[in-house]
């Protein structure tokens, strides 16, 4: 498949997936997103692929949304239905990522603004460069923040401080945002660095790693009861699979172990 405003390619089993608008400092229109989507989607078809690498070209990692774009522009003193556009462009972009099987690693070589906050911490992992900054810029707009940032921001970093960014616009920095637990790694070299990350996810078996990505996510909404209860359930049926019994061979023979993609 031929994109226009990505890369996309397969390394070894990484997908790595590099927006390519540096001319606008990667800020994403309709088709960049739709883009986007399609590489996930083409990343979570391929069982051979164990993890997913979403970077960029250029200075910035992601300036959100294109303001030139048709979908949010204003003409003739008009209105425009920004809703219609988290709905139908951001949100499924978002849950694209967030409900993949795979573990989408976000290498963040640079800015992050507005939509392109959610679409960096978002991702399961997160590898940024030192002193990247994270702007939000939404009040700025007359805008709230959204494609799920109120409510990953206001958990890492609670209301006021949430409050503070949001409003006042002052950045935030990947070092801040590491002490918050929303950053994972710092790394001068953000990609390299995830393909290693990716590397050692590959070795894993894909049916645990995609439970646990889903057990993980269902816990922040769900009472503790459910969430032991959906453990038992995924941990039932992966006691009954091929890989339980290669990681254990593996480790009584004191050897890695090489976990089937089926």
């Amino acid at each position: 498949m031929t994109f226009k405003h990505i890369k996309f390619e397969c390394l070894e089993r990484t997908a790595l997936i590099i927006i390519n608008r540096p001319e606008v400092y990667n800020a994403l229109n309709k088709e960049s997103k739709d883009e986007i989507q399609k590489a996930i989607g083409l990343s979570e078809e391929n069982k051979e692929i164990g993890s997913i690498i979403i970077t960029s070209e250029g200075k910035a990692f992601c300036t959100g949304q294109d303001l030139n774009d048709r979908s949010v522009s204003i003409k003739d003193g008009g209105t425009v239905d920004l809703g219609h556009t988290l709905e139908t462009e951001w949100n499924p972009l978002m849950n694209s990522i967030k409900k993949s099987s795979k573990v989408v690693i976000g290498a963040i070589n640079g800015v992050c603004a507005g939509a392109g906050l959610p679409l960096a911490v978002s991702c399961d992992l997160i590898v940024a460069k030192p002193k990247t900054k994270f702007i939000s810029g939404f009040s700025k707009l007359g805008l709230i923040p959204d494609a799920g940032s109120s409510f990953t921001f206001t958990r890492a970093l609670g209301y006021q401080k949430a409050l503070e960014f949001f409003l006042l616009n002052e950045p935030l920095t990947s070092e801040v945002l590491f002490e918050n637990k929303l950053v994972n790694f710092i790394d001068e070299n953000p990609l390299e660095f995830s393909k290693g990350l990716a590397k050692k996810i590959n070795a894993l078996s894909p049916a645990s790693v995609k439970m646990i990505k889903q057990n993980l996510q269902f816990s922040l909404e769900e009472t503790y009861a459910k969430s032991i209860e959906k453990e038992v359930n995924c941990q039932r049926i992966l006691g009954h699979s091929d890989n339980y019994k290669e990681g254990l061979n593996a480790f009584f023979e004191k050897r890695e172990a090489h976990f089937s993609r089926d």
